[in-house]
């Protein structure tokens, strides 16, 4: 993991005006004198991945807490109506520095060019807004992610012949773009692997994914070794179709986020690995940025990430990724990503402590 990100910087902050929230939020205006701002965040969904409610919300709340700094947390729910309405009520209520995870890009992209008619600075937070004008991008290196999840099946198949079904994310999902694209940069060099299909999966859900799978499976004859599932719900709803078909452990298959479920499929030997990212670092820097934001200062980036639609390179803070196998499973449960006790449970503790989890 990249080191040096993210000491914060503390502001002191007077009290900010609370937000009518529209669905359930997290509001938070600290005391204090001379008050600059006041920080929204907007995070997508609570169905594509546990992540937004289980660890960037908390971790947000502590470093904004950590920085003094006044906040309103809330999540769109999946409905880019709903992340407009937030939008505009964090604007109304005198935020001045938006943090967006957009549901796709032209909906922030919206909400950002009217931030920044009223004077509010943005960040993109996990997936850049194409088309958009925010001040920075906070995420983690998404072609890394991908080639992570390329070399993690490229070990899990090894160097026999093998035909590989690629279940990407999102098709308005910038980041599961370029996951893919990172995947296709470590397999496509690999003679001995031939790709038989390749299908996007509409808004990451699951269902939708098992249905796309169990259609390549029936096409193919089950002629399918490995499977570029792109996060471990998708992962998930295809081991669901080979155990249908009593194939699961035999079909080496990917994920990302490093779930409980992914994990307890990696103790299963059902999923051969998942690319981890300590989403605290990316809660962190986005803090940090927004902080800087506040007191008026440039923020610290390690890089810039290019928006072909918006013809402009954006200040970013990249992050790097890290592949999971069974034989590291055990840094996501020191980090306290996963708790050691949940993933353990039952007929998991026999297989946590072959892992090297005590």
């Amino acid at each position: 993991m990249r080191k040096g990100i993210l000491s914060f910087l503390a502001v002191s902050t007077a009290a900010a005006l609370s937000l009518t929230a529209c669905g359930d939020g997290d509001s938070n205006d600290s005391g204090g004198s001379g008050s600059k701002g006041k920080v929204g965040v907007i995070l997508p969904d609570t169905t594509s991945s546990v992540r937004y409610e289980s660890f960037d919300r908390p971790y947000l709340e502590q470093a904004f807490k950590s920085a003094g700094v006044a906040y309103d947390i809330q999540n769109a729910e999946g409905s880019t109506q709903r992340f407009q309405t937030i939008a505009d009520q964090m604007l109304t209520s005198g935020v001045t520095v938006l943090v967006l995870d957009g549901i796709d890009s032209n909906s922030a992209a919206a909400v950002q060019r009217k931030a920044q008619a009223q004077g509010v600075k943005t960040i993109d937070y996990d997936r850049l807004a194409l088309g958009g004008v925010s001040d920075y991008y906070v995420s983690f290196d998404n072609v890394k992610v991908g080639e992570e999840l390329g070399k993690g099946l490229q070990k899990c198949l090894g160097d026999k012949s093998a035909n590989i079904a690629y279940l990407n994310g999102a098709p308005t999902d910038n980041n599961a773009t370029l996951f893919a694209k990172g995947a296709h940069n470590v397999l496509d060099k690999a003679t001995s692997y031939k790709k038989v299909a390749e299908q996007p999966v509409p808004d990451w859900k699951a269902e939708q994914a098992a249905t796309i799978f169990e259609q390549m499976w029936t096409e193919k004859g089950g002629k399918i070794d490995g499977v570029l599932a792109a996060n471990d719900g998708i992962g998930n709803a295809v081991i669901s179709i080979l155990k249908k078909n009593k194939q699961a452990g035999k079909v080496s298959v990917t994920g990302q986020d490093a779930t409980l479920e992914g994990l307890q499929n990696i103790l299963d030997g059902n999923q051969c690995m998942t690319v981890y990212k300590p989403v605290k670092q990316e809660a962190e820097a986005a803090a940090k940025l927004a902080v800087s934001l506040i007191k008026g200062e440039k923020g610290e980036t390690n890089g810039t990430t290019n928006d072909p639609e918006g013809k402009r390179d954006v200040p970013s803070v990249l992050l790097t990724p890290i592949g999971v196998f069974k034989d590291n499973i055990k840094q996501v449960t020191d980090d306290g990503f996963v708790k050691k006790e949940d993933l353990c449970k039952g007929a998991y503790a026999a297989k946590c402590k072959d892992a090297g989890i005590q």
